[in-house]
């Protein structure tokens, strides 16, 4: 990973979901990059110790407390730039993990507002900014989730479906525009918070998603897949980038240790 000092040209990346996992992980790379970060999540707390953090390094960050489902909020913050260089779509997440016939509507609406609707508000609002720039990119965190099914997955993975066909009906829209549109979309991930709070707080249940997992990916390692796709040259677009651990051939074939 490559060390640079920003300037006050140099471009800004905004990160959504930022408060932990992919999402800081991810703006503790592009600050490496030299990108100017700005890091968002409804955790002011957390996204601040983050900041202060990145400039301690001799980084430049900022934090911006935004809920993405809140789009008065969402345009409120997107008022604040002219340009913007990166915008990564980071926030989202999983909650349950019942079969259709009896999974809760209230978890598939939160899923879908926070993976889609957020995802939609702020490149609607930062669009403009992006386009601006001369040479914008938007990132698209999906999952693997929204390429493929798998039981007990029905609320999460229509989400992911839906949020990987937004990216995809982007880059249609706006080829021809100084914007490219990425789609990073990751498998088995090992973080602080996702299993922990796919199932409401329950440590048995987030622990058997990753038991005999010998390597599951880290925030950091697909942070680096973005941060790798991010900068290439602008010409050069990276559709869609899978990326899973070894021990994980598809959404339903992980190879376990057994102990």
């Amino acid at each position: 990973m490559t060390t640079a000092a920003p300037s006050a040209a140099s471009p800004i990346a905004v990160v959504t979901g930022a408060s932990s996992g992919i999402g800081a992980a991810t703006a503790r790379r592009l600050a490496a990059e030299g990108y100017r970060v700005v890091l968002t999540a409804r955790r002011k707390d957390r996204i601040e110790a983050l900041a202060e953090e990145l400039n301690a390094a001799g980084y430049a960050a900022a934090a911006y407390a935004l809920d993405v489902t809140e789009r008065g909020a969402v345009d409120a913050f997107a008022t604040a730039f002219k340009t913007v260089g990166v915008l990564v779509n980071n926030a989202g997440g999983a909650l349950g993990a019942d079969p259709v016939a009896t999974g809760d509507p209230d978890d598939w609406r939160r899923m879908y507002e926070t993976n889609v609707l957020g995802t939609l508000n702020v490149t609607q609002a930062l669009l403009p900014a992006l386009t601006a720039s001369g040479d914008g990119t938007v990132v698209v965190v999906s999952s693997t989730a929204g390429l493929a099914t798998y039981e007990g997955g029905a609320g999460y993975v229509a989400a992911k479906h839906a949020e990987h066909v937004l990216a995809e009906t982007l880059r249609l829209e706006i080829v021809g525009t100084p914007v490219r549109v990425i789609e990073v979309a990751p498998g088995m991930v090992k973080t602080d918070e996702f299993a922990l709070t796919r199932f409401d707080g329950d440590k048995e249940k987030a622990a058997k998603v990753y038991e005999g997992v010998a390597d599951p990916l880290t925030a950091e390692d697909v942070a680096d897949t973005i941060g790798w796709a991010v900068t290439r040259p602008s010409h050069v677009n990276i559709d869609l980038l899978v990326v899973r651990p070894r021990a994980q051939a598809s959404n339903t074939k992980v190879h376990r240790e057994k102990r």
